[in-house]
């Protein structure tokens, strides 16, 4: 059957908090009043993927002013702990928050669709550019012996195989530093993340800005 991508809505919380606890183990869940908080200030930015009625990835994401963070912030900064009360439509930057998929489904093009849906929101916003920090999964397998930047940077020439930032980079962002103790609880990644961009090439600067749907 087709993956269903859709704006996420109340029904979908208690299954993404399912798929949360068991991707992230490591990691709280999100809580219900996270779901109801997003969903109020950006409803247009939380994106959901069912198969068969069942939820097998999100996707959630806000506007911000990049130039007010850069590469030295963290995650809970960003997003204001999750209640994504930094978020502000007069922003040129749409920040992907979180995006995780079912991984028993993987290779159904779940992550292309909420990948896209993200591109689509971005152009259909006339906002400048998307960036993320993803995780970097492998790391801890290689952390006695690099650095995260050196880690990286092999993932990208092919000496390394990680799939989020291989992922990524597949999908057209560009890879811009590395991010130190962005998620602290992420033992995988040490509290590392990627710092990845891409550019909507399609941004008019004196456009009039449409107003999200909702």
């Amino acid at each position: 059957m087709n993956v269903i991508v859709r704006n996420t809505g109340s029904g979908d919380v208690e299954g993404i908090r399912a798929l949360q606890k068991r991707i992230y183990p490591t990691i709280p869940p999100w809580s219900p009043a996270h779901f109801e908080q997003q969903q109020e200030t950006f409803p247009a930015g939380q994106v959901v993927a069912l198969l068969e009625g069942k939820v097998v990835g999100s996707a959630s994401s806000l506007i911000v002013h990049w130039d007010d963070y850069g590469l030295e912030h963290n995650w809970k900064e960003v997003t204001g702990n999750g209640l994504f009360s930094t978020h502000d439509p007069g922003g040129t930057t749409l920040y992907g928050a979180e995006v995780f998929v079912d991984p028993t489904v993987r290779r159904r093009g779940i992550g292309r669709s909420l990948y896209a849906a993200r591109r689509r929101l971005c152009r259909e916003l006339n906002l400048k550019r998307i960036i993320a920090a993803g995780r970097l999964p492998g790391f801890h397998r290689h952390a006695q012996s690099m650095d995260a930047t050196t880690y990286a940077m092999k993932v990208i020439w092919g000496d390394i195989d990680d799939p989020v930032l291989r992922f990524q980079l597949r999908e057209g962002f560009q890879f811009c530093g590395v991010v130190d103790g962005y998620i602290p609880e992420d033992a995988e990644s040490c509290g590392h993340a990627a710092l990845i961009v891409w550019l909507n090439l399609l941004y008019r600067s004196s456009a009039t800005r449409p107003q999200p749907r909702r």
